[in-house]
C-alpha cells in the first residue's frame, strides 16, 4: 500500500491539486490539517448536452497521508468534471485550494482540467531577450469584450508598437464580475470571466510566436476576503505575527509554514510549466513577511528558474522601501529579481508634470537635479529622511545597472489615484507629455507602458471591484480613506464626482476604444517612432553604450549624455527643456562638447508636427542653442558636419 502511494506522488507534477495521471485517473490531493475525514465530491461536467443524462455526485473518502495532507485516487475521473471537498463531513462544500478552473466563480465547485490537450508551437521561444519594453495590461479593459481571446487578436498590433514583454495584471480567480485582480482567492486559477485556461494559453503562444514575453502580477502578500477557503483546511496558511495592509499575512516562516511555502512555490512552478509564463511581477514584496534563512521570494524564483530550464525567466518585483536587497544575487543575501519598480522616477515626473505636491508626491521637486540623479543613480531616496513617512526611505542603488529599474509614468495605481482615473495626457501640458514619453522610453531604465498611454486613450482607468453588501460598503469607504491624502480630493464637491467601485459602469469607462490609435496618430506615432529608435539604435539600445552622464543646464533644463563604447565615437545627447523657449549661451558645459572631431545634428525631435508639435527650427549655432519650449530632442555626433547659418546638416 505504501508503495502504491509513493508511485501515485511520483507520477504527479505538483503536490496539490486534482491532476490526470499518465496511468489513468485523476488523484486528488490536499493540505487540510484541520480535517478528521476528507471527501472529494464529483460531479459531471458542466457543458453536459440539455438531453444528457445528469449522473449523481459521487461521494469518495480521502486518505490521511499523517503529514496534513489527505489524497485519493478516482479511476473514473477525467478532465472537464468538477469536484469540490467535504471537511469532517460538513455540508459546507469547499472548492479546492489548488483548483485549476473556477467556471462558476470561486464560491462554486472546482474543474479538472488536462493541461495537454493544448497543442503549443513555441519550442523556438528562448525566453524575453534583453530589449525589454513592458506593457501593463488588465484583460477585462484592453478589449470591449474583455477576454484573452479578443486581446490575442491584439498582439501582432502591440509587436508592431515595439512592446515586447506584456505584464498581465493578476488572474488569479476572484469574486464578481470585475476587478483588477488584487484579491485574488484561488491561485492556480485563471479568471473564469477572461475565458478557459487554454484560451489563456493560446494568448501566450501567440504572444511568443510574434516575439513578444509575458509575464504575470502575482500576489503573494495576502488573499482576497471574499472567496478566500484557504483558512478553512488549515489556520496555519495566515499569521497574526507580521501586519499585512491588504488582509492576513501568509505564514511563511512560523509553525506548520512549509507547506504554505510549498503551496506558494507550486503555484510560480505552475504558470511557467503549463502556460509558459516567462516570468512575473511580484506585488507589494515588502508584504511578504518571512524570517526564514532562505526568503520565500528568493526560493520561489530560485524554483520556477529551476522548472524554466534554458528558457529564461524575466522577474520584476515591487518594493515600496525601495531595498536593493530585491534585486541583489542570491550568493550576495539577494532575492535575485531582474528588476524593480522606481516609484522616485514616477513621482518626480508627475511633480514636474503636473505641478501637483501632495501627499506621497511631498518630497519631490520634479528637478531636472531629480532626473539627472535618477538616471545615473536609480533611486533618489537611497537613506535619506522621508517626510511624507516621518523616516529614512531606501538604500544604496549607486552600482547597480540603470536597466534593472523600471521606469513609468503610468500604471494601474496611479492613473486611479487621480481620483477621477485621468490618464497624464490630460493633466499635463502636450510638449511635456511628449518630453516625457522620450525620457522614459529613451532613458536607461527599462520602460513600461500602461495600455492606452501609446495612443492617449480617452478612457479612464478607475479602482472597481464587484462586491455586494457590505464588503463593497467598506472599499468604498476605504477607497474614499485612501484619496483623502491628497487635499485636492478630500474636498466634498470632488468626493460627489469619485465613481462607485461596485458600479459596472466604472468598469465599462475602462475598456479602451482601440479605434483611437487611428483617431490620436499623432500620439500613436511618438509611441512608435521612439521605440523604433531605441530598438534600432546602438547606443540606446545599449548595444554599445558604455555609462550615462548628465548635468543641469538651467533651472528648467537637463541633459543626459549616452557615452558609446570605447572604440566607438558616436555619443548621444537627450536635452530635455521643462520650461519656456530657451536660449543656451555660454555653453559652459562639457556634455556638450561633441567628441573630437565630430559634431552635433539633431536626430530627433519631440516638436515634430508629426507628434503634434508646431515644428523644430534652428536649434544649434556656432555660440548657443535655441531650445523649443516643452520639449525633447535627441542629437547624434558624426564626422563631416557643416554648419551654415545655424542650420545643421549631415554627411554620412
Amino acid at each position: 500500500m505504501h508503495f502504491a502511494f509513493d508511485t501515485l506522488l511520483l507520477q504527479r507534477h505538483f503536490p496539490i491539486g486534482a491532476e490526470l495521471l499518465p496511468t489513468g485517473g485523476v488523484h486528488f490531493r490536499v493540505w487540510a490539517p484541520a480535517a478528521r475525514h476528507m471527501k472529494v465530491v464529483l460531479l459531471d461536467a458542466i457543458n453536459q448536452q440539455p438531453s444528457a443524462t445528469v449522473n449523481e455526485p459521487r461521494y469518495i473518502e480521502m486518505s490521511a497521508e499523517g503529514n496534513g495532507y489527505w489524497s485519493c485516487l478516482v479511476t473514473q475521473a477525467e478532465a472537464n468534471m468538477r469536484y469540490y471537498f467535504l471537511l469532517n463531513n460538513q455540508e459546507k462544500k469547499l472548492p479546492d485550494p489548488a483548483s485549476r478552473f473556477q467556471p462558476q466563480g470561486p464560491h462554486d465547485a472546482s474543474q479538472i482540467i488536462d493541461c495537454t490537450r493544448f497543442s503549443w508551437t513555441d519550442d523556438q521561444w528562448k525566453g524575453i531577450a534583453r530589449h525589454r519594453i513592458i506593457y501593463e495590461m488588465h484583460v477585462g479593459t484592453f478589449t470591449r469584450d474583455g477576454t484573452y481571446r479578443a486581446a490575442a487578436e491584439e498582439l501582432s498590433e502591440l509587436a508592431r508598437l515595439g512592446v515586447t514583454v506584456i505584464e498581465l495584471m493578476p488572474l488569479a480567480e476572484f469574486s464578481g464580475e470585475f476587478g483588477w485582480g488584487y484579491d485574488g482567492v484561488d491561485f492556480f486559477a485563471p479568471y473564469h470571466h477572461y475565458g478557459t485556461p487554454d484560451d489563456l494559453r493560446n494568448f501566450i503562444d501567440r504572444a511568443h510566436a510574434l516575439g513578444i514575453g509575458v509575464i504575470l502580477d502575482v500576489v503573494y502578500n495576502h488573499c482576497g476576503s471574499n472567496g478566500c477557503y484557504l483558512a478553512q483546511f488549515s489556520p496555519d496558511y495566515f499569521t497574526d505575527r507580521y501586519h499585512c495592509e491588504w488582509g492576513d499575512a501568509f505564514n511563511f516562516d512560523g509553525p506548520h509554514s512549509a507547506p504554505v511555502r510549498e503551496f506558494i512555490i507550486a503555484n510560480a512552478i505552475y504558470w511557467v510549466s503549463e502556460f509558459h509564463m516567462d516570468g512575473f511581477r511580484l506585488d507589494a514584496t515588502q508584504q511578504m513577511f518571512d524570517a526564514s534563512d532562505e526568503h520565500i521570494i528568493a526560493a520561489l524564483i530560485r524554483e520556477a528558474r529551476r522548472a524554466a530550464g534554458a528558457r529564461r525567466l524575466f522577474i520584476v518585483g515591487e518594493n515600496e522601501p525601495q531595498d536593493v536587497k530585491v534585486i541583489q544575487p542570491s550568493h550576495e543575501g539577494g532575492y535575485d529579481l531582474d528588476c524593480v519598480w522606481n516609484d522616485d522616477f514616477h513621482h518626480a515626473a508627475m511633480v514636474a508634470l503636473k505641478g501637483m505636491s501632495e501627499a506621497y508626491f511631498t518630497d519631490y521637486q520634479g528637478s531636472p537635479q531629480e532626473f539627472v540623479s535618477i538616471a545615473k543613480y536609480g533611486f533618489l531616496y537611497q537613506g535619506q529622511w522621508y517626510r511624507w513617512q516621518k523616516k529614512r526611505r531606501g538604500t544604496p542603488s549607486f552600482d547597480v545597472a540603470s536597466s534593472a529599474f523600471v521606469h513609468f509614468i503610468q500604471n494601474h495605481d496611479q492613473i486611479a489615484n487621480t481620483g477621477l482615473g485621468k490618464r497624464l495626457h490630460e493633466l499635463t501640458h502636450p510638449g511635456l507629455f511628449r518630453a516625457f514619453t522620450a525620457l522614459l522610453l529613451l532613458g536607461p531604465a527599462t520602460p513600461m507602458l500602461f495600455q492606452g498611454q501609446e495612443f492617449c486613450a480617452s478612457s479612464p482607468f478607475l479602482y472597481f471591484a464587484d462586491h455586494t453588501g457590505d464588503l463593497a460598503d467598506q472599499v468604498r469607504q476605504g477607497r474614499k480613506a485612501f484619496l483623502h491624502q491628497f487635499p485636492s480630493l478630500a474636498a466634498p464637491d470632488t468626493q460627489d464626482y469619485l465613481s462607485q467601485p461596485d458600479d459596472p459602469h466604472t468598469f465599462l469607462r475602462c475598456q479602451l476604444n482601440l479605434s483611437e490609435r487611428e483617431l490620436h496618430k499623432t500620439a500613436y506615432a511618438l509611441h512608435q517612432d521612439l521605440l523604433q529608435l531605441r530598438k534600432d539604435d546602438p547606443v540606446f539600445s545599449h548595444a554599445q553604450l558604455q555609462r550615462i552622464d548628465g548635468a543641469v543646464l538651467t533651472a528648467n533644463a537637463f541633459i543626459l549624455r549616452f557615452f558609446a563604447s570605447t572604440d566607438i565615437t558616436d555619443d548621444r545627447l537627450l536635452i530635455i527643456n521643462l520650461g519656456h523657449d530657451l536660449t543656451l549661451s555660454p555653453l559652459a558645459e562639457p556634455l556638450l562638447a561633441p567628441p573630437p572631431n565630430r559634431a552635433w545634428y539633431l536626430l530627433w525631435s519631440s516638436e515634430q508636427p508629426r507628434y503634434g508639435g508646431r515644428g523644430t527650427g534652428s536649434i544649434q549655432t556656432e555660440d548657443h542653442w535655441q531650445l523649443p519650449a516643452y520639449s525633447a530632442q535627441v542629437f547624434a555626433s558624426q564626422c563631416s558636419v557643416s554648419i551654415d547659418r545655424g542650420d545643421t546638416h549631415h554627411e554620412r
